[in-house]
């Protein structure tokens, strides 16, 4: 006959405690990942054709409007794809995405988790933050519209427009809002300039010692002398200025619900490929990303990892990248896609005609560690 031993009564109550203590840590773990965390998550966005079309609407309704439009000038047929990539971010001003979804993220490599006052600063909405994006793109779009125009040839007038006046700033009570900027120390900037040039001229002249600046007021030229100030290392006027320019032709670009200013130099390429012959990439599928000046210099943008595996899911090949972004590309190139840092437009149309015409690649810049 088997014998039974009876367990110590210390011993059952040890285990219990113990798998009560378990069961307690679950529901705290279960509840703490449901919990919403201070971060967002940035992943890979929708990936627009610059030299096709955005569906809008749906059903019946839906139509197709194409990205870039040109009127007044001879436009050429295009082949192959010029995409320009966008992010998407799980979270807005209100609601952030869980804890359980943070850690998922981490360990995603096409996604990137950010402290959400990197997107939504304290006391700004959604609504407000999406306003302000969508400033960015309108005047990016004026920009690559003017750096594509003047790498064609054309001589392209420019407006700056001080927007505001900084409180306390070297140009508070000396300009006004309103006012056109028309030169910085005899120096013209109302032809093929932009803010670019306008600091660069500031930074020239220095903190401490007066400029000349002459505006349009009322309609009249008014000579002013403003000393700029150093903020953050930089001389500056303590001017927001607005950028408009005069061109030679109709170029509208037509893309909703995106915003932000790093589709510059695509559509600056894009605009080149309609109003030149031949093919700009040869017919390849190409993307990239890089905010654009009125001058035609590239600069850096965020995101850069999800443009990277958003532009290889979309079939992409070849991808032209920031020269500054270069630091956040290494390590992060997905399979099967060829990566060229740029700087300038001139440079990006220059690795395209290259790719294009089939020559060697070994002289292009590439991002390296």
């Amino acid at each position: 006959m088997p014998l039974f031993v009876t367990p110590p009564v210390e011993r059952i109550r040890s285990r219990t405690i113990g798998w009560t203590l378990l069961a307690i840590a679950a529901i705290i773990a279960i509840v703490v990942s449901a919990l919403p965390s201070p971060y967002v998550i940035e992943l890979p966005g929708p990936v627009f054709n610059t030299l096709g079309a955005q569906t809008i609407g749906s059903g019946s309704s839906a139509k197709k409007i194409a990205l870039i439009k040109v009127s007044g000038h001879r436009t050429y047929p295009t082949s192959g794809a010029l995409d320009m990539l966008t992010v998407s971010i799980d979270g807005t001003a209100t609601q952030r995405p869980s804890w359980l979804s943070v850690v998922r993220a981490l360990l995603t490599p096409s996604e990137a988790v950010i402290p959400a006052t990197a997107i939504y600063p304290p006391g700004q909405t959604t609504q407000q933050v999406n306003q302000a994006d969508q400033a960015q793109m309108t005047d990016s779009q004026q920009s690559a519209i003017a750096a594509a125009l003047i790498h064609a040839g054309y001589s392209v007038p420019s407006i700056l427009t001080v927007a505001q006046v900084q409180s306390g700033s070297a140009a508070s009570g000396v300009m006004k809002q309103g006012d056109v900027i028309e030169s910085v120390n005899g120096t013209s900037l109302t032809t093929d300039s932009d803010t670019t040039v306008l600091r660069d001229l500031v930074a020239k002249n220095g903190a401490g010692k007066p400029a000349q600046v002459v505006v349009k007021r009322d309609g009249a030229d008014i000579p002013l002398t403003v000393t700029p100030k150093l903020s953050d290392g930089a001389p500056l006027l303590g001017v927001v200025v607005s950028e408009r320019f005069r061109f030679p032709f109709d170029v509208s670009i037509q893309l909703q619900n995106v915003g932000g200013p790093s589709a510059g130099m695509m559509f600056a390429l894009g605009i080149i490929d309609t109003i030149t012959p031949g093919s700009l990439n040869g017919g390849r599928h190409v993307a990239g990303t890089g905010t654009i000046t009125a001058g035609g210099q590239v600069g850096p943008i965020g995101g850069i990892r999800q443009k990277l595996y958003g532009a290889r899911a979309a079939g992409a090949t070849v991808f032209l990248a920031p020269k500054s972004n270069c630091n956040e590309v290494v390590g992060h190139i997905p399979s099967g896609l060829s990566v060229y840092a740029v700087s300038t437009l001139d440079q990006a149309v220059h690795d395209l005609d290259t790719i294009a015409a089939g020559g060697s690649t070994a002289g292009l810049a590439r991002c390296s560690s």
